[in-house]
């Protein structure tokens, strides 16, 4: 999470130890007594840059929006071709996802068994406003480009979303053995096939 030659806070410590201890402890719920032997802090430490375990989750989550949304404006303000464009924001998840294991669990809800309601609900806002970032996409390719998706647009986004979360799934599953960009390069090319139709112009 941190970049090379970069001070690290506690309170980024802190979020990567919790990182850390959801990759190297699939299926296991993270207590703040392991988090703060793992940190190498008491527990009261711990309160003093979080409220609550809930706040070091949210903090995790703030981390993948911020890195996910950020590299989809530079995707979309580069990529004039619609189905490029999906095709990079869809790898970028992927990606994100296969190089950082444990934040994964926190996209599955794996490792938000117990936790707080909110997490959850922010987890899918989240996957929404991906797939809303899909479908503006596709609307817009109409415009751009004179096509558009054999499907109603939502159900295309949704097709394209549905593949990419199937994949992350396999990736928890598999306690993280199965890299969710396995056969993607295969695989996409016949995803998309005859996925877009020219608009038809009206007859004059």
């Amino acid at each position: 999470m941190n970049k090379p030659n970069q001070k690290v806070s506690r309170r980024q410590q802190i979020l990567e130890a919790l990182a850390h201890m959801l990759e190297n402890s699939p299926g296991a719920r993270i207590t703040t007594a392991a988090l703060a032997k793992e940190v190498g802090v008491s527990e009261a430490a711990l309160y003093r840059h979080f409220p609550s375990k809930s706040k070091m989750f949210e903090g995790l989550i703030e981390f993948i929006e911020e890195t996910l949304f950020s590299r989809i404006n530079m995707i979309v303000a580069e990529e004039t071709e619609a189905l490029a464009s999906c095709e990079k924001i869809l790898f970028l998840l992927l990606t994100f996802c296969e190089r950082n294991p444990g934040i994964t669990r926190i996209l599955t809800g794996d490792a938000l068994a117990g936790e707080t309601e909110r997490l959850r609900l922010r987890v899918a806002q989240l996957f929404e406003r991906l797939e809303t970032q899909v479908k503006q996409i596709l609307r817009e390719a109409e415009i751009r480009e004179g096509v558009r998706p054999n499907l109603p647009i939502n159900a295309a986004a949704n097709l394209l979303m549905s593949n990419a979360e199937g994949r992350i799934a396999q990736f928890v599953r598999s306690e993280f053995k199965r890299a969710p960009t396995e056969y993607w390069q295969d695989q996409w090319p016949i995803l998309i096939q005859g996925f877009l139709k020219p608009v038809l112009s009206p007859s004059i």
